[in-house]
């Protein structure tokens, strides 16, 4: 009998009724490996999984990228309101049309989720990453996401993904 996978005792077992004597150990038997056609099937398995998770993978970074845009919009949506209780009035939070105000009391968390959404935002609608208008009683903040969508917030709790730029007509996300 062969016993494969583990090395043999050199001497049986004295129970076995037999006298003990050394077994014999093949010193010139060939250790076999893998042949190179085995090795290629299974390089060739390797890169077809490969490419099959990295097509799956491909519409990840962009909802990715859509989740921390709404995110983003989340904080300015919070900052929005601690801006109206110490002003009473929106007026604050844009400092353009296109920009969200980076100066103020709350100037500095409005400029890093701009930079945020600037870098995150939509590549195919770069020139309108962030709108952002503003009375002294309503905003409406919106940021282009990939796929020619947009997301908005505005004053009355809405918070929505449109297929146009919905900031544009006013301060509400209709």
């Amino acid at each position: 009998m062969k016993n494969k996978g583990f090395t043999p005792h050199l001497f049986r077992k004295k129970d076995e009724g037999i006298k003990q004597k050394p077994m014999k150990i093949l010193k010139d038997k060939k250790v076999r490996g893998f042949t190179l056609i085995e090795l290629l099937v299974v390089i060739a398995i390797i890169g077809i999984l490969v490419s099959i998770v990295m097509v799956s993978m491909s519409g990840a970074t962009a909802k990715a990228k859509d989740a921390r845009v709404k995110g983003d919009l989340a904080q300015a949506r919070a900052l929005a309101q601690m801006i109206y209780d110490s002003d009473t009035n929106y007026t604050a939070l844009c400092a353009s049309s296109s920009a969200l105000a980076s100066s103020g009391t709350y100037g500095t968390q409005l400029g890093i989720i701009q930079a945020d959404v600037v870098s995150n935002g939509s590549s195919t609608i770069p020139s309108t990453v962030v709108n952002c208008v503003t009375s002294t009683t309503a905003y409406c903040v919106s940021a282009a996401l990939e796929g020619c969508r947009y997301y908005c917030v505005d004053s009355a709790g809405r918070a929505w993904t449109t297929s146009t730029n919905a900031c544009s007509a006013g301060t509400d996300c209709l």
